[in-house]
């Protein structure tokens, strides 16, 4: 076998296994407010936001991502590929522990990465290529490949979707189609069971026997300092109570902002207004392929074809056109497979759809659109697709509820008149959908991918190419290729790009950017 280097980082390594203790600041903790409500505890789960971000609290990677997204270890110390480039061992840092005290075995790693590669999109990839999760010792995991996968540190330190959070075997060996609500993980907080309140307030405190890696913290990867020792997140779903807390002291961060109080919130001294997340956000309606109408192709193109972009990002960003772009493309805008593709797809002409729609053969099926109304970043989306709709012909009712409800009516695939749905909206943050592997919204996975359940078998034998194509030139074609057919196929509709800003404590420093509100890093400066 033959040692190779991992992205040069063999001096970062080798300190990272003496890093200092970290000194938390004990007296005042970081009130929290949340996207929306913690749905789910398991970060194997679902690919909402809130259990992700929720998982880097608890839970640790075995590699992150750096700020230009390129792999990092992070629990691993490093990585050995046999010359076939079937074999992977990959090291574990020495001391790693769980909350309860336990060590973190390899095979507690393999366990994970089998369950997180059931649900994932890119670990589904991933484990298609996977002959054995194993080990070779307590501290190597060993994993077998039938073919050869440059990219399996990508997939194991990717931001979004559903982290591959590395938790106890006895926990891991948890059905991948049942939640687990047991949170012993080895991140640097501990999870507060007994102040977990659903729907109002979750309590995190840091672990002492967290060490972490020697080296500056830059997104995912890095040193993780849990400088503030107890963290609490207070769900608000109003967002007028949200601006109320922040502005009078009873709130330190609002992870979004709506558009209408950042003009206020930017005159106030004692508090910053940023975007931490310069990828960015795509805006999507996602359809139920299952059940009419949306089990028509035509009728999806008719609506993909009507669609206007801009009616969408201006009621989720206030119209302020310095934070969204129309982008008509479904990878996204300002990366590297981001071409706009759709131009002459997504024309928001609203006659051309009805046309489009009425030799669809469309004959009155009800459409139900299900909506967080408790997420300002998602909700106008469904108010703009129902207005939309309507003026198209199309038979619909629009279903408000809250996120929660929205996540697990969306599992179900019933008729939507048996408590089904047709269509939902979210956002992807950029770094979710920049490739074919990774973009749960275009992959065609079927019954084993995104609620929707799109199978494109074209899609997936192009992937496939995708991963071991050999040069450059020959992953944009096939990229391109991709995009192409889903643009015809229109598993998803794209509503554009934008940019959702933050807002905390002028006091609290070391903010880091990235595609979640890390906690790492974070102090009450003077």
């Amino acid at each position: 076998m033959q040692r190779r280097r991992f992205l040069g980082a063999g001096a970062a390594l080798a300190a990272g296994l003496a890093a200092p203790a970290v000194q938390a600041q004990k007296s005042r903790p970081l009130r929290f407010i949340p996207t929306s409500d913690l749905s789910s505890l398991d970060p194997h789960w679902t690919t909402s936001q809130p259990p992700q971000t929720h998982g880097y609290y608890v839970f640790d990677t075995l590699y992150g991502v750096d700020a230009k997204l390129r792999p990092r270890p992070q629990m691993a110390e490093g990585h050995i590929v046999s010359d076939d480039g079937r074999t992977w061992l990959i090291r574990l840092r020495p001391g790693l522990r769980f909350h309860d005290g336990e060590p973190v075995l390899a095979r507690d790693c393999a366990a994970s990465l089998k369950r997180w590669a059931a649900r994932d999109v890119f670990g589904q990839t991933l484990a298609a290529f996977v002959e054995e999760w194993g080990t070779q010792d307590d501290r190597t995991i060993r994993i077998r490949l039938k073919a050869p996968f440059p990219l399996l540190p990508n997939a194991l330190a990717k931001p979004n979707g559903m982290i591959a959070a590395m938790m106890p075997e006895r926990l891991a060996r948890t059905d991948p189609n049942t939640q687990v609500t047991e949170m012993v993980g080895s991140g640097p907080y501990r999870f507060l069971k007994d102040e977990f309140v659903p729907g109002g307030r979750v309590a995190y405190t840091r672990f002492d026997r967290y060490v972490p890696r020697d080296e500056p913290a830059e997104w995912t990867s890095g040193g993780k300092r849990a400088l503030i020792e107890r963290v609490e997140w207070h769900v608000m779903p109003d967002p007028s109570t949200a601006a109320a807390a922040l502005q009078n002291g009873e709130a330190d961060w609002w992870e979004q902002l709506q558009p209408d109080v950042v003009p206020l919130l930017r005159k106030r001294r004692d508090l910053t207004v940023a975007n931490t997340n310069p990828i960015g956000y795509t805006g999507v309606s996602r359809f139920n392929h299952l059940h009419p109408p949306f089990d028509n192709v035509a009728v999806r193109r008719a609506v993909l074809l009507g669609t206007n972009q801009a009616d969408y990002m201006a009621a989720v960003t206030g119209n302020d056109p310095d934070v969204y772009r129309t982008c008509k493309a479904l990878f996204p805008c300002g990366t590297p497979y981001g071409r706009e593709l759709g131009q002459d797809l997504i024309t928001g002409d609203l006659d051309a759809a009805r046309a489009a729609l009425k030799a669809s053969g469309y004959s009155g099926a009800k459409v139900v659109i299900l909506n967080p109304a408790d997420v300002p970043s998602i909700a106008p989306f469904g108010h703009v697709t129902y207005d939309y709709y309507k003026k198209l012909g199309l038979n619909v009712e629009l279903v408000d509820a809250d996120w929660g409800s929205v996540i697990q009516r969306r599992n179900s695939r019933a008729a939507p008149e048996q408590g089904g749905w047709s269509v939902f909206h979210s956002w992807w943050i950029g770094t979710s959908i920049q490739n074919p592997a990774v973009s749960t919204v275009i992959r065609g996975l079927g019954l084993k991918g995104w609620a929707g359940w799109y199978a494109n078998e074209t899609i997936e034998k192009l992937t496939a190419e995708w991963l071991s194509a050999p040069a450059e030139a020959d992953q944009e074609r096939l990229a391109d290729a991709i995009h192409r057919e889903a643009l015809a196929t229109v598993p998803t509709v794209t509503l554009g790009r934008f940019f959702i800003l933050t807002g905390y404590r002028r006091e609290l420093t070391g903010m880091l950017e990235g595609t979640s509100p890390y906690p790492w890093n974070l102090s009450w400066g003077a």
